[in-house]
């Protein structure tokens, strides 16, 4: 017997609860296959909220630090048990979990846990934990599956001294050292997390720089700040060999340095959890990189199946997946989707952390030709001072004449809170103006906004001056009747 939907979404990270809520806002009959004891799918049981978790830990610690003036040098004492860092960390999960299974039976989805794969492009077939098989059939299916960490052949995963981002976490002491092979957000951010803590960190990439999609003069001042705690990043480098001996994990380079750690996190991106799925039953395929390949209204090859979050690829952010998730239903129940992620904010983790919405300086050159360009550092913000958090900053990319604002980079306390009222302005098509016409409260980091549109309209006026000295005749530049 097959049971008809609408809708069924397989997998309930973030991008199949969103797709699954949108279904059921939309009057849908909708049902969500999860193979994990619980809702939330990697980003609550591995990922996002507990390695947020730790995170919080390595701020307080950082934070006080940096309240005390740095007249207090906290250390973690050796031998910190990890769990000591995560007591709450059962606490959020299970609230999470709580919070999602809510939502979805308020929503009136049914939630079937067990293994799901496709039967044919309409059926899904579900085998529960106990070996039951029941069909599943709709007129849109998505796919929000997920991802697992991707492992190189020459890096020998144990989960004890060699870790993937699954396992760093199951660590039980805080290690003394640790290296960190990948620099990309997963990398970044438990590379800078440790060395909050205290630990020996040394993180590895072939890249000249970590995080490459972000705006170089944050990547450049992440670097500055990770280096500053005692971390080393190893820029341009590949990997020869990695060689555990259950004492100390030996790290040796294609340059031939050799790296000793006690232990390793291999953070080298992550592959779509298809295995299993029966692409071919639907007929779809994963691509060279593992990936499924989508259109822009991430739809695949079959038009009535779609595929968000991680197992499309990067950005594979929650944020990404939660809207990919809303927008794939969007379009597959002919309702309007709203603004395109021209305005998606990307916030990344690490201490400091950074955020941007929108275009960095690079990018709107070469869309917009001259653009304009206005900083604010959290050393001249007042907040700055008082929360001695004097190492960030905030960059404002505006249209050339100051109409609209193109985008905002941060780097810093509060960064992943602050991008939002960038975000606003280019939703509003707001001019740089609207950040020192209206009042912020005082003292805040937010402030940072109306130093950077004063320095980018001083800019503005700069370049009005010269464009002026260029249309003007030689004898009057040379003049006293330029102003």
């Amino acid at each position: 017997m097959t049971d008809r939907y609408d809708l069924v979404v397989i997998g309930s990270g973030p991008a199949g609860q969103k797709a699954a809520i949108q279904g059921a806002k939309a009057g849908c009959r909708v049902a969500i296959v999860e193979r994990g004891a619980a809702v939330g799918g990697e980003c609550v049981q591995r990922g996002t909220i507990p390695s947020k978790t730790l995170r919080e830990t390595a701020v307080a610690l950082a934070s006080f630090r940096q309240r005390s003036g740095n007249v207090l040098d906290l250390q973690m004492p050796e031998g910190t048990k990890i769990s000591s860092l995560l007591t709450r960390l059962d606490e959020v999960v299970q609230s999470h979990q709580r919070y999602i299974g809510d939502q979805l039976r308020r929503n009136g989805i049914d939630l079937i846990h067990g293994r799901a794969r496709f039967v044919s492009p309409v059926e899904v077939e579900v085998q529960s934990v106990q070996g039951a098989r029941r069909r599943l059939a709709a007129g849109t299916i998505v796919i929000a599956v997920g991802s697992t960490p991707r492992v190189p052949p020459n890096v020998p995963i144990d989960h004890e001294h060699v870790l993937d981002s699954d396992s760093i976490l199951s660590l039980q002491y805080l290690p003394r050292s640790l290296t960190v092979i990948g620099a990309g957000v997963i990398a970044s951010e438990y590379a800078s997390i440790f060395a909050t803590l205290g630990v020996q960190v040394t993180m590895v990439d072939k890249a000249p720089r970590p995080l490459g999609f972000l705006d170089p003069e944050l990547t450049d001042r992440f670097v500055a700040e990770f280096e500053r705690s005692g971390a080393r990043y190893v820029a341009n480098a590949a990997i020869a060999s990695v060689a555990a001996d259950g004492i100390s994990v030996v790290t040796t380079l294609e340059s031939g340095e050799v790296l000793t750690s006690d232990k390793l996190l291999c953070a080298l991106g992550r592959v779509a959890s298809v295995d299993g799925l029966n692409l071919t039953a639907a007929g779809l395929a994963a691509n060279t990189r593992g990936l499924i390949e989508v259109d822009a209204h991430l739809r695949t090859v079959v038009p009535h199946i779609y595929a968000v979050g991680d197992v499309i690829g990067p950005p594979a952010l929650a944020t990404s997946a939660m809207e990919q998730g809303r927008r794939a239903v969007c379009h597959a129940m002919g309702l309007p989707a709203g603004l395109s992620g021209e305005t998606m904010p990307v916030g990344v983790y690490t201490i400091p952390e950074m955020a941007c919405v929108g275009l960095d300086e690079a990018a709107a050159r070469e869309r917009h030709g001259e653009i304009l360009v206005g900083r604010a550092a959290f050393r001249e913000i007042a907040r700055g001072h008082i929360s001695n958090a004097r190492d960030g900053f905030l960059k404002m990319v505006a249209a050339a004449d100051g109409s609209r604002v193109l985008g905002v980079q941060i780097i810093g306390e509060g960064a992943t809170e602050l991008v939002h009222l960038g975000q606003l302005a280019m939703i509003g098509a707001q001019p740089v103006e609207v950040f020192i016409e209206n009042i912020f409260n005082f003292p805040t980091l937010a402030e940072a906004y109306r130093v950077a549109a004063l320095d980018l309209l001083s800019r503005r006026a700069d370049a009005g001056l010269r464009l002026r000295h260029a249309a003007a005749p030689v004898e009057e530049r040379d003049g006293a009747r330029v102003p």
